[in-house]
């Protein structure tokens, strides 16, 4: 989840900036306080950042030195606690917000719809680990479906267990997204190491939506491709699209996060990796040591602002270090991450 009401106040100030109108940094400190609720928003918990993979774009291969920890289903329900949802008029406001601003309807498949439509309201129960390694996953979506949430994870379909999906299933798992790279198992190999693959990860999947058929399931399977700017990847893709035409998926290519990471910017089309950020005013991230970081990107948790063990996160989101935070964003501090390790634009690069 990220705060919609934050999103939609602050949007005329940063489509204004965007398109290189200046504004005095008093004025939009003042403002972007004003708006910010002071309610925290999870925007995911990585409840464990164990993975299997090696996928050259992705920092943990090379870059992540942090333990390996896993989440407790304590500390997850003393989280969730909490926190609250969209209410119906909150939604409904912000599904027009979005259709009058984007020009983009509920019915489209696209990285932007994806953003819009499914990111908003859920909370992403991963970061820099496969879900599907964490055995107390499915009662983690029933959980936050017990609490009126949304659920949705990202995972690498080569560890899908399929008696452990169907649970995930039946408890009410509101999105699954498969990442899948090639449907040739050696090009998915060179991106994803040697414990991925595409044919076996796609009979798997092709299961799934059976039995999703079958019983009815209202989980809503997406796939999805990152654009990784190879020579071959317009072709690559519309092969994926082949591959589950007339399937009950949601199929679209991905803009590649961070590309800093590869030194290989490629631009993007991704709303969110365009404009301005907003993170630290409308949403927190929880990692799977129960650290919470400045975002989802700081995969060594090089910015600590508090600690959902020992700390509510009211506490932490209103707290000193939060609000150093978004001093930072403000005055493009040097030292932070965010200065000089992210694509995206800070809000001070457009202030007086």
């Amino acid at each position: 989840m990220f705060d919609i009401n934050f999103y939609m106040q602050a949007h005329d100030l940063s489509q204004r900036m965007l398109k290189g109108e200046e504004f005095e940094r008093a004025d939009i400190v003042a403002q972007f306080e004003q708006f910010r609720s002071k309610e925290p928003v999870v925007y995911n918990i990585e409840t464990t950042n164990a993975c299997n993979m090696l996928c050259k774009m992705c920092p943990r291969t090379t870059r992540m030195t942090r333990p390996i920890e896993t989440i407790t289903k304590d500390v997850f329900e003393h989280i969730l606690g909490q926190l609250r949802p969209w209410t119906e008029v909150e939604w409904a406001t912000w599904e027009k917000f979005v259709l009058d601003n984007y020009k983009i309807t509920k019915e489209e498949q696209s990285e932007n719809n994806f953003f819009l439509y499914i990111i908003p309201k859920v909370i992403q129960l991963h970061g820099y680990g496969d879900p599907l390694l964490d055995k107390n996953m499915a009662e983690y979506v029933k959980l936050l479906r017990a609490k009126g949430f949304f659920s949705y994870f990202s995972c690498n379909p080569a560890n899908i267990n399929i008696e452990r999906t169907v649970k995930m299933f039946e408890n009410g798992l509101n999105y699954i997204k498969y990442s899948i790279e090639s449907v040739d198992d050696e090009k998915h190999k060179e991106i994803r190491g040697e414990a991925s693959n595409f044919t076996a990860s796609y009979n798997k999947i092709l299961e799934l939506i059976k039995l999703k058929k079958e019983k009815k399931y209202q989980t809503v399977i997406i796939i999805t491709m990152l654009d990784l700017n190879n020579t071959w990847q317009q072709e690559e893709f519309q092969k994926l699209r082949e591959a589950f035409a007339g399937l009950d998926v949601y199929v679209y290519l991905k803009s590649e996060d961070q590309q800093w990471y590869r030194q290989d910017f490629h631009g993007t089309k991704s709303v969110h990796w365009s404009e301005i950020c907003k993170h630290p005013w409308m949403s927190m991230t929880i990692k799977s040591n129960a650290e919470v970081v400045m975002c989802m990107e700081d995969y060594n948790n090089e910015l600590i602002l508090g600690n959902a063990k020992k700390e509510s996160l009211a506490d932490i989101w209103n707290g000193e270090k939060y609000q150093q935070f978004r001093r930072d964003h403000f005055s493009l501090s040097k030292g932070i991450k965010c200065s000089g390790e992210c694509d995206m634009n800070l809000v001070g690069k457009y202030l007086k």
